[in-house]
């Protein structure tokens, strides 16, 4: 094109080459333009960069189940007698020891029963011939007035008899006068039998009072509804003034630490659920675990869904709470191994986790397969070995990218 432009304009061959020579030096400035606003790729700046090796750590192996969270004890407590509601010193949120007042029904109709059966034991013990007041109810029978006169009356009669008898031996009496004195001798005989049998009611009698005056004291005692155990106040169900019959639930309590945590376990991991394994449990809305321990296991697999019941208790600082769902982690085993690097390593982009390794002084991206986690250590399923170096806080280094490891 330039020769024809030559010919046209009437120039030589030297003009051509002048023209030539013009072109080229253009080309050369352009490609310098280029380079001074950066469109052609530099060479990246080596990166400083920290390292730490892939061991092999000491870590647990552990059954995830969800469950939930329930007071260790509850009890509904109620009235064991009818009455009037004198006083309820407890609302909700309070906390109780264990015998601690939670409700007082009126006390003096209970008193006055009291009394009245106290009275009537007394008199028990008097015709017995015991003091009034006292805690042994022993008698011996024979040692009672009515006995001792009975016996008395007998043992005249006896020796009447037994003269009479004598005396009809020798012909000195006749029979009629025997048998009069025969016949004393049995009413005497009668009468003191029947003076033992009195005896014997009288102390019937007697352990009968003891028993209405002792359930009068229980009755009484019963007034008062005590805490069966240190808990929290649930719920109150009475109001002073009200008449509450014999069974009025008054107040609930439950028992709040330790915890009991309900939890299903399917077949396929029941069987190496076992007492007194470790428990770590962590509630929704909470980074704190808490530690427990498996206390109760069902002796049998549920048949409609194959999981196992089991139960553990949960000690905490107060800030769990009953009806909460909560993830347990089941200790089974202690004592496994894994191929482990520290969480600073693991690098994830589009679901895809990879840790950086080195060789020859660049950046090597190598993907992964991560199992378990903590604060403090990744499992690495697959990707490296132990040994190996990977680099910490990658940040955005890619594959081929120049690094030197910092001192």
């Amino acid at each position: 094109m330039i020769t024809t432009i030559a010919h046209r304009l009437g120039m030589g061959m030297f003009s051509v080459a002048v023209l030539f020579g013009v072109a080229g030096n253009l080309a050369c400035q352009r490609d310098l333009a280029r380079a001074a606003r950066g469109d052609a790729s530099p060479t990246p700046e080596v990166r400083r960069v920290k390292t730490t090796p892939v061991t092999r750590t000491q870590v647990e192996h552990v059954v995830t189940a969800l469950g939930t969270l329930a007071p260790l004890e509850q009890a509904t407590l109620r009235v064991k007698v009818p009455g009037r509601l004198q006083s309820i010193p407890v609302d909700l949120g309070t906390t109780v020891r264990p015998g601690q007042l939670v409700a007082q029904i009126e006390p003096d109709d209970y008193r006055l029963r009291v009394q009245q059966a106290a009275a009537a034991l007394a008199q028990a013990r008097a015709r017995l011939g015991l003091p009034a007041e006292g805690s042994s109810d022993r008698v011996d029978p024979e040692q009672t007035g009515l006995v001792r006169q009975a016996r008395a009356v007998l043992e005249q009669a006896q020796v009447e008899r037994d003269r009479f008898q004598a005396l009809l031996d020798q012909g000195i009496i006749s029979r009629s006068q025997f048998d009069a004195a025969d016949a004393a001798y049995k009413v005497a005989l009668s009468r003191y039998q029947d003076a033992l049998e009195e005896i014997n009611n009288r102390l019937g009698i007697l352990a009968q009072r003891r028993s209405e005056l002792a359930i009068a004291q229980q009755q009484l005692d019963d007034t008062a509804v005590l805490a069966p155990f240190g808990g929290v106040v649930q719920e109150r169900l009475g109001n002073i003034g009200e008449f509450l019959a014999a069974g009025s639930p008054v107040a609930t309590i439950l028992k709040l630490n330790p915890l009991r945590l309900r939890v299903e376990i399917p077949e396929r991991e029941a069987y190496q659920i076992k007492p007194n394994q470790k428990v770590r449990v962590t509630v929704e809305g909470s980074d704190k675990a808490y530690t427990g321990i498996v206390k109760r296991l069902s002796p049998a697999l549920l048949e409609q869904n194959r999981i196992l019941i089991i139960e553990a208790e949960v000690s905490h600082d107060g800030s769990l709470k009953p009806g909460s769902f909560a993830r347990a982690e089941i200790v089974t085993n202690d004592r496994e191994t894994a191929v482990t690097v520290s969480p600073r390593a693991i690098v994830t982009f589009a679901g895809i986790d990879k840790v950086l390794t080195i060789r020859d002084g660049k950046a090597l991206e190598r993907p992964v397969t991560l199992g378990r986690r903590t604060a403090e250590w990744v499992e690495i399923v697959k990707g490296v070995q132990v040994g190996d170096e990977v680099i910490l806080d990658p940040g955005n280094l890619q594959t081929g990218h120049p690094v030197v490891i910092a001192d």
